[in-house]
């Protein structure tokens, strides 16, 4: 399995942030909760700045990722948002060499 993240960091004008959440509730939240190729999504504050917005997200197979940001429902994210950035997001890509996953099966002792 070749599992790649994304890291993303949105940097909200000043008090737009819940804002930018709202569009991504519209536009995003419902495609990713569908589609199994994300198999873990974060969408955080960051603690230290009241207006960024971090998002990690781990997809099973690295092409997804791409797939997912050329697609309708990412497409009027990003015009729903732009308006509300201070800068077009930033993306990070990584693949994972390692993770701790709680969400892995356990395997039986016999």
């Amino acid at each position: 399995m070749n599992q790649n993240t994304l890291f993303i960091k949105h940097k909200a004008l000043p008090g737009k942030r819940d804002e930018v959440r709202r569009a991504w509730e519209d536009h995003l939240a419902p495609s990713i909760e569908a589609r199994q190729v994300h198999d873990a999504y974060f969408y955080c504050y960051d603690d230290s700045d009241p207006d960024t917005i971090r998002v990690f997200q781990r997809y099973v197979d690295g092409a997804d990722a791409q797939a997912f940001m050329q697609g309708p429902a990412y497409d009027a994210y990003i015009a729903a948002v732009t308006p509300l950035l201070a800068h077009p997001p930033e993306i990070h890509t990584a693949t994972v060499a390692w993770a701790k996953d709680k969400a892995a099966p356990v395997s039986e002792t016999a």
